[in-house]
């Protein structure tokens, strides 16, 4: 907090430059994007913008550009360029502020944005003339006469994006408690039903999926839970009890395929994957025949007794 420049409000997102650890960015309600040096911890540039700043993004596939996308309280999407140090760049099309935006891991032109106004965008940024295409929750099925806006990706606010590691799906959430999974090249809605999905966030919401998983997870902050879903049938595996208080992220790492998470209660907290199933409560372990146990729980201490 004494550090000179230190952001004023909330810091909403951070994310290492892709390539090499030597710098990282951050943004914030301050209205501001920094992009930090590593080794002075200064930053080395800083982008001013008109509203909050609830999201950005580098592209983890790009190598033709140094664009990093921004959402912010206006519904312009803005582009700033690392290398001209300008934000020359901005997509037209959302109604209302823009609340996530995330990169293709595949495509690295491919920009998806999630707004307030119920739409989800997907943009080629070379393209000035608009957007790919906006994501229709009804696959184009819905009747011309009903009351629901066209083309809208929830029946509320969309807040969270992630795409899948191998850039083929995007999931979205929104405040109509409504996970949705899409075919990120056609723009269909693949109709898993996720159930209800807690979502009580009104600024974005930082969830993340599994890499190397099969089948692949969804990890969701779920008030001080975190809901894990499995991605295509949409199951609701378990939830994960640790925090005290509002779960605001999590992140999954994928060499220890471990998951972090971080919240209110100042803590953060890092899960692993579980060997086993617990056993029920009135099962012990002793009752169980050997071969159930994983040799990484054996006992393999002897005592004198055993000895003598």
């Amino acid at each position: 907090r004494s550090h000179p420049d230190v952001h004023k409000f909330s810091v909403e997102t951070v994310q290492w430059y892709p390539h090499d650890t030597g710098m990282f960015t951050s943004s914030s309600f301050d209205k501001t994007l920094k992009i930090w040096d590593t080794n002075t911890l200064q930053p080395a540039d800083v982008f001013h913008f008109e509203g909050t700043v609830y999201s950005h993004h580098m592209s983890p596939a790009a190598t033709k550009h140094c664009l990093i996308a921004v959402g912010t309280r206006s519904p312009k999407v803005q582009l700033c360029d690392l290398k001209s140090g300008s934000c020359s760049h901005i997509l037209q099309g959302h109604r209302q502020e823009v609340l996530a935006v995330s990169w293709s891991p595949r495509h690295e032109y491919i920009l998806a944005t999630a707004s307030a106004d119920s739409r989800v965008k997907l943009w080629d940024v070379r393209r000035a003339s608009g957007c790919l295409s906006t994501l229709d929750q009804h696959n184009g099925e819905k009747s011309k006469a009903s009351s629901e806006a066209a083309n809208t990706a929830h029946n509320g606010r969309v807040n969270g994006l992630c795409y899948t590691s191998d850039g083929l799906h995007l999931l979205t959430i929104g405040t109509d408690d409504r996970m949705r999974l899409w075919n990120s090249s056609t723009g269909e809605n693949t109709l898993v039903n996720y159930g209800k999905v807690c979502n009580e966030s009104r600024k974005g919401v930082k969830f993340t999926i599994s890499c190397g998983c099969n089948p692949d997870f969804a990890f969701v902050p779920c008030d001080s839970t975190i809901a894990v879903y499995t991605i295509f049938t949409g199951e609701l595996i378990t939830m994960l009890r640790g925090h005290y208080s509002t779960v605001d992220c999590c992140v999954f790492q994928p060499n220890f395929q471990e998951l972090y998470s971080g919240s209110k209660d100042c803590n953060i907290l890092a899960w692993i994957p579980a060997l086993r199933e617990p056993l029920p409560d009135d099962i012990s372990e002793k009752s169980l025949p050997q071969q159930h146990l994983n040799l990484a729980y054996e006992d393999a201490w002897s005592s004198s007794d055993d000895e003598g």
